[in-house]
């Protein structure tokens, strides 16, 4: 095997020799981009490893996420919290928490940011300033990858198949309940997210491709995840449609949505919604819930860095092109 040297290292990432030096034994003077490019190169190159410690954070991959005090977003949160703890120093991935009904300020972070970024790792709304700013980041050579949805279909996305998902929840809901009549509803957040109109589109699709005389789809709901709101709008839904025999949750809120179904459901309703925790659990064992589709953020958050280290010359491993596999949940099954 012929031995690398820093000459090698130099050509590759375009600099000095003795830049390459003081960049991989922390000497100081050089530029963070270039000793970004200078670490890149090494490791790319299979380089020695330099001094230990003597670097902290040259390659900075920034993760926008949204609402840490939801259950999936702190669940993703931690994921990458240990993924980052078990990455060389040199790697150092920033958690940002965006706000998501502020599409200006996120569009300001995504072109602005408080800090130089290798990559970009983002839950991006489906608005057009933020899907803006999200791709003139990745044409202006940012490794970006989008996370959990994907508004720009031209970038790298790490999630599951949100389509697939709301058809698996209307085979089940429409399969089991052949033989029983009675209307379908849907709970959503709002249709500022792609994952969430995937969802719907799906379970809507099946509804029309498989349709059943017994079954009518009459409604989709738009609660923001506001636990007022979806006790309102699904509370309504009761009075107008009492004949209710299935229940599709795409990201609305899961406690107010149990509150409504205690308070003024007749009859069992098939009930399939998203994300295994605690609180679903016990509406699975209570037979409230009937479903519970998981979209496994910790299987997202390691394919996800693993692309952006692929696409930023780090490792060579082949990342699964595949959608993140979506588990199905019932009581029989936890």
């Amino acid at each position: 095997m012929v031995k690398v040297t820093l000459k090698d290292v130099a050509a590759a990432a375009g600099v000095g020799a003795a830049t390459v030096e003081r960049a991989l034994n922390g000497r100081g003077n050089v530029l963070p981009e270039t000793a970004e490019k200078i670490f890149i190169a090494a490791k790319r190159l299979g380089y020695r490893t330099p001094i230990a410690g003597a670097r902290h954070g040259l390659v900075r991959i920034e993760v926008v996420l949204l609402r840490p005090e939801t259950y999936f977003y702190s669940r993703l949160n931690r994921a990458f919290e240990r993924i980052a703890a078990l990455l060389d120093k040199d790697i150092q991935i920033q958690r940002t928490f965006a706000r998501e009904d502020d599409p200006a300020d996120f569009s300001r972070h995504i072109a602005n940011p408080q800090a130089r970024r290798s990559a970009l790792i983002v839950v991006a709304p489906d608005h057009p300033d933020v899907v803006g700013s999200v791709r003139k980041a990745a044409s202006g050579g940012t490794p970006v990858v989008q996370i959990m949805t994907r508004p720009a279909l031209e970038l790298p996305y790490v999630g599951i198949d949100n389509e697939a998902a709301g058809r698996t929840a209307a085979f089940y809901m429409a399969r089991m309940q052949a033989d029983i009549s009675g209307t379908f509803v849907a709970l959503c957040h709002s249709g500022a997210y792609e994952n969430h109109k995937a969802r719907i589109r799906g379970f809507s699709n099946y509804l029309r491709d498989h349709a059943n005389p017994l079954h009518r789809f009459v409604e989709v709901m738009f609660d923001e995840d506001d636990e007022m709101k979806t006790i309102e709008l699904l509370t309504s839904a009761f009075a107008r449609y009492p004949d209710i025999a299935g229940l599709y949750s795409a990201g609305g809120d899961n406690a107010a949505i149990a509150t409504v179904l205690r308070r003024y459901c007749r009859r069992p309703v098939f009930w399939v919604g998203h994300e295994l925790s605690d609180v679903t659990r016990a509406y699975l064992k209570e037979g409230l819930m009937t479903i519970v589709l998981d979209q496994a953020p910790e299987v997202q958050a390691r394919r996800a860095i693993d692309l952006t280290l692929k696409r930023l010359g780090l490792i060579d491993t082949d990342i699964d092109p595949e959608p993140v596999r979506f588990l199905t949940v019932t009581a029989e099954n936890l």
